[in-house]
């Protein structure tokens, strides 16, 4: 007997398990970043050794979620959803007893494994939550993309600061063990499953593109554009995605399929996830260096790590707070204009993050109106994709749009590095970016929302499975 036999509620209980696993998944991609200012002392390495512990979970994310996703499809979301939350345990656990730079690399990489949860638990709410009640949970589930990403700093600077390095790990591990446990007696195990022969051949040649492709991009600031390593992660992705290319298409049931992408709704919605990743990420970067800069900066206010992340929650409540106004215009009008409302007011926060950074209230506004125009793009764009691929390709074509958002991310950290870097001024001794580097990043990221809001408008009304 399964939870969903106790009573009228139990549609409800599902999806909130659901979400909240969502948010914990979400906070792996900040969880790391109120330590790095002190890990390489703390484990006697410098700061480029450190810097895996990010590019790690980017990675292995990247890697994991079209592979768990398309099994997800083909044995089970349920069973895979468990495997994503297993991982998040596992890395999280493993974090919390770790000594050594290694250990914590080996860590942050099963944490990233357990990002495929959210496209795995969007396709099963499209199994099991009644339609009428289906824009808002999944508008939800998604807007936990960010707002897990934005509370995971003041909650890793919180525990840092009173409990050490270690108990930001332990917490993470608590809480997967909670959602493990909630997740195997309440969510039920769809009957949708296409069955079939997992493509090995097609996982090991798009992990080793994707790979190579988003170490070029986030490393591409230290490694320079012609630099050998630059050139050879070039090589070797322009040789494999022919190869990938072609083998999938001639299977019969490949890992992701390249035919979805015959639906215009499903391209023009993986290019504005791009757009968007990278718009939205802007601002998580910024926001908290900004904070942080000392007050003799032109643009600083000399907060510490926690205060500048408390700073974060306006933003962070945001995404709860236009989830539902979302799902109510995706009702009332469709996701295509929740989608284009949603990146106009992005568009809209960075304009006012360019003109208004003299106090710690105009930055924490400017964040408010960023993440209020991210909780409507985010909410818009697993329906679009699932009202133009068949039930039984859900989780891989949801899986495919969150690989598609986290490679826009990418490209905006790689990015911000590269203008941090350039634009720079002394300050005491210490070079430190100028108030035209963050300007310029605000620039970029408003042109990147304005895209996703013009790309977002040749997107069609109606959709073949809707």
């Amino acid at each position: 007997m399964r939870i969903a036999d106790f009573g009228p509620f139990s549609t409800k209980v599902i999806a909130a398990v659901l979400i909240v696993s969502g948010s914990c998944v979400a906070v792996m991609q900040t969880l790391i970043i109120p330590l790095l200012p002190d890990l390489p002392k703390i484990l006697n390495v410098d700061h480029d050794a450190v810097s895996w512990l990010v590019t790690a979970t980017l990675l292995s994310s990247a890697i994991g979620t079209p592979s768990l996703t398309r099994l997800a499809d083909m044995y089970g979301k349920k069973r895979m959803l468990m495997v994503a939350l297993f991982a998040m345990f596992a890395g999280s656990f493993v974090g919390s007893i770790a000594h050594s730079i290694g250990i914590l690399v080996v860590a942050r990489v099963l944490q990233g494994f357990s990002m495929s949860l959210i496209p795995i638990g969007i396709s099963i709410m499209r199994d099991e939550i009644p339609r009428e009640h289906l824009a808002k949970s999944v508008a939800y589930m998604s807007s936990t993309l960010g707002l897990g990403a934005v509370l995971g700093l003041p909650l890793a600077g919180f525990m840092y600061e009173h409990y050490g390095w270690n108990s930001v790990f332990l917490i993470s591990a608590t809480f997967a063990a909670i959602m493990l446990a909630l997740v195997a007696v309440v969510v039920p195990e769809s009957s949708v499953m296409s069955g079939g022969r997992f493509d090995a051949m097609g996982a090991l040649l798009i992990s080793i593109a994707l790979g190579t492709a988003l170490l070029v991009i986030t490393e591409s600031a230290k490694w320079r554009l012609m630099s050998l390593k630059t050139l050879v992660g070039v090589v070797i992705v322009a040789i494999i995605v022919p190869l990938w290319i072609r083998l999938e298409n001639r299977q019969s049931a490949p890992l992701i399929d390249l035919q979805t992408f015959r639906y215009r709704p499903v391209l023009l919605t993986n290019i504005t996830s791009m757009l968007v990743g990278f718009a939205m990420y802007a601002n998580m970067l910024t926001t908290t260096q900004q904070l942080q800069l000392p007050i003799s900066h032109e643009v600083g206010f000399g907060l510490d790590a926690q205060k500048a992340g408390l700073c974060l929650i306006p933003a962070g409540l945001m995404m709860i707070v236009f989830s539902p106004v979302a799902a109510r215009v995706t009702k009332a009008s469709g996701p295509r204009r929740t989608l284009i409302i949603g990146a106009v007011i992005l568009m809209t926060g960075y304009i006012f993050r360019i003109f208004m950074m003299n106090s710690v209230a105009e930055i924490i506004l400017g964040g408010v109106i960023v993440t209020s125009g991210t909780a409507m793009s985010y909410a818009a764009m697993p329906t679009l994709i699932m009202r133009s691929v068949p039930v039984s390709e859900t989780a891989g074509a949801n899986g495919v749009n969150t690989v598609l958002r986290t490679v826009g991310t990418s490209f905006c950290s790689a990015t911000l590095a590269a203008f941090m870097t350039h634009f720079i001024v002394d300050v005491g001794g210490v070079s430190l970016p100028t108030r035209s580097a963050f300007v310029a990043i605000f620039v970029l990221a408003a042109s990147a929302a304005l895209a996703a809001a013009l790309v977002a408008m040749k997107l069609p009304s109606s959709h073949a499975f809707d």
